[in-house]
């Protein structure tokens, strides 16, 4: 059974670290549910987030001590964006079982990607670097909470359970939080 708003909440506090990602263009409904869950944070919680617009600007302007990794550091080309999501991810990953990485892709995940703790299998030219993020995410055994807009829901293979639901979209999340 979908856990309520006040569960989802608690959920989102009870992390000491958490990653953010999602779409650069996201839509409203991404953005008002990464709005929410920021501002459920625990006050003395680490955020890591991208440099990126959109989630990744949402999570900057309200976690203003946000810990952002810059793409401009890991490189030159199309690559140093995957090197940097690998960071993100790999920094929230190394926090422990208190961990949380919590995303907004706003559409469908790309066919053939699938959760590893391979950087190189998740960032594998999928067009997602949201999703690529969350299933490297998954892979090294992160809890997860994932918001996807109504027509949306994740690879059944994932694992990932719906968590909350409203008019806009869901919340899906790993087993232990379904």
């Amino acid at each position: 059974m979908p856990a309520s708003v006040s569960a989802l909440s608690r959920l989102l506090r009870s992390a000491s670290v958490v990653g953010v990602s999602g779409s650069r263009s996201a839509a409203p409904g991404c953005v008002r549910a990464i709005t929410w869950a920021v501002r459920q944070f625990a006050p003395g919680a680490s955020v890591v987030t991208g440099c990126m617009s959109g989630i990744d600007q949402v999570a900057r302007q309200l976690a203003p001590s946000a810990l952002v990794l810059h793409a401009a550091s890991f490189g030159r080309g199309r690559g140093r964006f995957a090197r940097r999501s690998t960071a993100v991810v790999r920094r929230v990953a190394a926090s422990g079982p208190s961990a949380l990485w919590v995303s907004a892709p706003g559409r469908a995940c790309p066919a053939g990607l699938v959760p590893s703790a391979s950087s190189s299998a998740c960032f594998a030219g999928f067009g997602s670097g949201s999703w690529a993020s969350l299933a490297l995410a998954l892979g090294l055994g992160v809890r997860a909470l994932v918001w996807l807009p109504v027509s949306i829901t994740p690879p059944p293979s994932w694992g990932l359970g719906l968590v909350c639901a409203g008019r806009a979209g869901a919340w899906w999340g790993t087993p232990n939080m379904a």
